[in-house]
């Protein structure tokens, strides 16, 4: 598709609703700042241009047509959940300079791959102890998981075809599924998470609980834990690889750690400051330093101490694309919760709903928002679309605002499993070329269900425990 046509629906989108008659008691700049706001949804859909460039533009048209002033269009820029999102990727940038995310993952395959199924649990396990830091499932999985888990494939002989069965294919797989659920149990899982958790606090207020980083952890833990250790047999036994012993992959792991020696100083400040970032943010309600300031006090350690160098994070281009988009869309989400349209669009939505039960409409909600992302390639642009409306409807219908903060919040990310795009790992695990793509989005679908269903019953039962609802 070419540029051109990518921009039809964007221009379609933003001028068409603009031309719409303005609902009584709404100003005209606001209708307009909506225009703006859905056009730069669906230009993240439709991709004309990178996403920074997308809702660069959104925030300019926002000052331009928007009636936002320069200050309040740029809001979004100083949020300090934006420099956390920025300072943790600069953070990712360090763990896989020294060397220590991947080494990390080596120890995890020495103590327990001797078998398929170990092995697969060693992989997810590195992942798992490198989300509550790092927020881009991408480099996590780019630049430390994959890399090891395509080495240890092809040690097996296991490549794309007729050997892919092998070993391969099943480790592609539910290593993007347990991503998925990595991605749900920490804040940090993937970077618009922090994005989800204040559009979830703006749109519910005080009446639920506030997703911060040990709240977050606390929710998806029980509900997660389980997930990760059911997932592999599960997708052993529909994957069924033909090699079930791994010896030689442990084998492998130690060389490569003897070859990468002992852990150098880089390695050890890189692994205080992960230590120390993790206790603080863990503890933030016993000390009260913000979150954003405790990851830049990590990234001041390791520039300081030169495991990082100004070059380093000027060069680190995803880092500050997502600086680009995830403050605008921030600034935008904010100044039209300011108007009244969220007000209008949840008494609209209390009608719809009247005479329902909570649980049925929350139910159907969750089902139409989760498997609504087979249309979407982008967790940060679905959410955005579409978690502030639905949420609403939720609650106006009468659900307890912390199960549907819960269930909206982590469901955003299980509802990646269904398709090989539908978060960042995707395309790099699928891309390898082990499993293609109808039986990707039937097995896809099949844990899709599981999802659900262990995080309908026993997270909502655990979220019951904690009083969320």
């Amino acid at each position: 598709m070419s540029r051109l046509v990518r921009w039809i629906p964007v221009l379609a989108v933003g001028v068409g609703v603009a031309l719409l008659p303005v609902p009584d008691g709404v100003a005209r700049s606001s209708w307009n700042l909506l225009a703006v706001f859905l056009a730069t949804i669906v230009g993240l859909v439709a991709c004309p241009l990178p996403g920074g460039a997308i809702v660069l533009l959104g925030v300019i048209a926002s000052a331009l047509v928007g009636g936002l002033k320069p200050e309040q269009a740029l809001a979004g820029y100083a949020d300090p959940i934006v420099w956390l999102v920025l300072s943790a990727f600069l953070i990712a940038r360090g763990m896989i300079k020294t060397g220590l995310g991947r080494r990390i993952a080596l120890l995890f395959i020495r103590a327990i791959g001797h078998r398929t199924i170990g092995l697969a649990y060693a992989l997810v396990g590195a992942d798992a102890l490198l989300g509550g830091v790092i927020p881009s499932n991408g480099a996590r999985s780019g630049g430390v998981i994959f890399p090891i888990a395509r080495t240890v494939a092809e040690a097996y002989d296991s490549r794309p075809g007729p050997t892919a069965d092998r070993l391969g294919a099943f480790l592609m797989l539910i290593l993007y599924q347990c991503d998925v659920v990595v991605c749900a149990i920490f804040i940090t899982g993937q970077a618009s998470n922090t994005l989800i958790a204040k559009t979830s606090a703006t749109v519910a207020g005080i009446a639920a609980p506030t997703l911060d980083y040990p709240l977050w952890l606390l929710g998806g833990i029980v509900p997660g834990l389980l997930s990760l250790l059911v997932l592999p047999p599960i997708v052993m036994r529909l994957m069924r690889p033909s090699v079930r012993h791994t010896p030689e992959a442990r084998a492998w792991a130690g060389r490569e750690l003897e070859e990468m020696g002992r852990m150098g100083r880089a390695e050890w400040l890189m692994l205080l400051a992960f230590i120390t970032m993790a206790a603080l943010w863990l503890t933030t309600g016993w000390h009260g330093i913000n979150y954003a300031i405790v990851a830049l006090c990590g990234v001041a350690l390791l520039i300081v101490t030169g495991v990082l160098t100004w070059e380093d994070m000027t060069s680190e281009r995803s880092a500050w694309d997502v600086f680009a988009w995830y403050g605008g869309l921030v600034g935008l989400a904010v100044a039209l919760a300011g108007t009244r349209l969220p007000e209008q669009f949840a008494a609209l939505a209390g009608s719809w709903g009247a005479g329902w039960s909570w649980g049925v409409v929350l139910l159907l909600l969750l089902l139409v928002y989760y498997y609504s992302h087979y249309a979407f390639a982008s967790i940060t642009a679905h959410s955005s679309a579409m978690l502030a409306p639905f949420l609403g409807v939720a609650l106006v219908a009468g659900a307890p605002a912390g199960l549907a903060v819960a269930a909206f919040a982590y469901g955003s990310n299980l509802m990646a499993s269904v398709t090989h795009y539908g978060t960042t790992p995707g395309p790099i695990y699928f891309g390898a070329g082990y499993v293609g793509q109808g039986r990707w989005w039937r097995i896809g679908g099949m844990l899709s269900v599981l999802h659900l269903f262990l995080w309908g019953t026993l997270g909502a039962l655990w979220w019951k425990v904690l009083g969320w609802w």
